[in-house]
């Protein structure tokens, strides 16, 4: 939240959705409703996963371009949100950059994830760019559907490839680097949640007639190494 507060692009609606919390996440939330005033909205009710938590988001914003902050996440500088505005491109329907991840502290680095590679090919083997650096038109959604809440894990990675390979929408990368990841979120907990998220990347893409197998999905683990190794 503080992140978002400091961005110095300020026309942006803040929406936040929290599952019911039994911890004090309602209590933070209303303790910032103040300094956001009339740009933050806010929901606090059962939901069936993270998925259905992130489309009820999509469905309650109004503003023309939609990116995810997960909770845990925060942006890399600033001036993220004033970049990614200023250079997303008229003709492209979705922008997409960089993120790194942080353990504990966030100024301990761990990894880069780059998306500067990225070719709508590469659903194949299952890499996709950082789905916290994904900005999307709206209208898309209402176009060609919103996230798959089936899915547990990659329901990011099915909507991405629907939008890139399925339905050919222009993406284009900016090289920013858009946020700081805390390491142990849904997708990269453990190797139960890899074998998982993979298993659920091999469905999306039957879904949506990509040819892929399980040789080709572990593949993206070298690529994704190597893109953050080179790309940056």
């Amino acid at each position: 939240m503080r992140s978002v507060l400091s961005q110095t692009y300020k026309d942006i609606e803040y929406i936040v959705v929290d599952g019911k919390s039994e911890d004090d996440s309602v209590d933070i939330i209303r303790s910032f409703e103040p300094l956001f005033g009339d740009r933050m909205k806010w929901v606090s009710e059962k939901d069936s996963g993270i998925y259905d938590a992130m489309n009820k988001g999509v469905r309650m914003a109004t503003g023309d371009i939609v990116g995810i902050l997960n909770s845990d996440d925060i942006f890399t500088s600033n001036t993220v949100i004033e970049q990614m505005a200023s250079q997303f491109p008229p003709e492209a329907g979705a922008v997409y950059g960089d993120v790194h991840f942080v353990k504990g502290s966030l100024d301990k680095h761990c990894r880069y994830y780059s998306g500067r590679i990225f070719r709508p090919w590469l659903v194949h083997i299952g890499f996709l760019p950082p789905h916290p650096s994904f900005y999307v038109r709206r209208e898309l959604f209402a176009k060609y559907g919103y996230y798959d809440p089936t899915l547990r894990i990659s329901a990011d990675f099915e909507f991405i490839a629907r939008l890139s390979y399925k339905h050919h929408v222009v993406m284009k990368y900016l090289p920013i680097d858009f946020v700081a990841m805390r390491m142990g979120g849904a997708s990269t907990r453990d190797l139960r949640s890899r074998l998982l998220g993979a298993k659920e990347n091999l469905k999306a893409c039957k879904d949506n007639g990509i040819y892929t197998n399980w040789l080709l999905i572990a593949l993206k683990y070298p690529v994704k190494f190597l893109s953050g190794l080179f790309f940056r």
